[in-house]
């Protein structure tokens, strides 16, 4: 049964790639404004359970739903439109794209849906400047450090106001300073829009921002109570 309030949650998910279970029965649910950090070991599956949760990889087998619809049951344009409005992305390396400028990179998921390029570059600079980059709206990406490239990143994630952020080792390439800068502006970002982040990280000191911790080995899930 999935609990009250939810707004994403897996049911016994099944994916492999050839002889190798990535995923073995995994279970996962969030709620909205909650930050769970999903953990374990190079090889474990994490990455793969978050792009399930994603609609980025199909499962062999279980259950995936958003708010109250059964990801399998939309089709592929539906799965893209809901990453473009309803999901946000932070990846490890940020890939933000290179030829455009910092402001053009935030503003890019809502020039893809439609907005027009100055209400869609104003929205980029109100989240840049929570996130402190606002001042690097006309550099571009190689023009700025690691971190900076990253809180960009983080810019662009929230932008279209996602119900759900998706981090992907986001501090993994970032120094320790760095790494706490981003971890607290995304966390802050996110809880006060009341989204939800499924944050997968190795890292203890990142998941220390979260508030539960799913440990994923050989595939599978257990849900950890977090102990304060």
């Amino acid at each position: 049964m999935i609990p009250a309030g939810t707004l994403l949650s897996a049911t016994a998910l099944r994916k492999a790639y050839g002889p190798t279970n990535a995923l073995d029965g995994a279970e996962f649910s969030i709620h909205p404004g909650e930050v769970v950090a999903v953990m374990g070991p190079s090889g474990s599956g994490k990455s793969t359970l978050l792009h399930c949760l994603a609609g980025i990889v199909t499962p062999d087998s279980g259950t995936i739903t958003y708010a109250g619809r059964e990801l399998s049951a939309m089709n592929n344009a539906e799965r893209s439109a809901l990453r473009r409005s309803d999901f946000g992305f932070v990846f490890q390396f940020g890939q933000l794209v290179p030829e455009l400028t910092c402001v053009e990179n935030v503003a890019l998921p809502l020039r893809l849906n439609g907005v027009k390029r100055k209400e869609a570059e104003r929205t980029a600079l109100q989240w840049m400047e929570r996130l402190q980059v606002d001042d690097l709206g006309a550099k571009r990406p190689g023009e700025v450090s690691g971190g900076q490239g990253q809180r960009v990143a983080v810019s662009r994630a929230l932008v279209t106001g996602p119900r759900v952020i998706f981090a992907d080792e986001p501090t993994g390439a970032l120094d320790s300073l760095n790494g706490e800068l981003v971890m607290q502006l995304l966390t802050e970002a996110a809880r006060s829009a009341n989204a939800a982040v499924v944050l997968v990280t190795h890292e203890t000191r990142v998941a220390a921002y979260s508030d539960r911790e799913i440990v994923v080995r050989d595939g599978k899930s257990r849900d950890m109570e977090r102990i304060v």
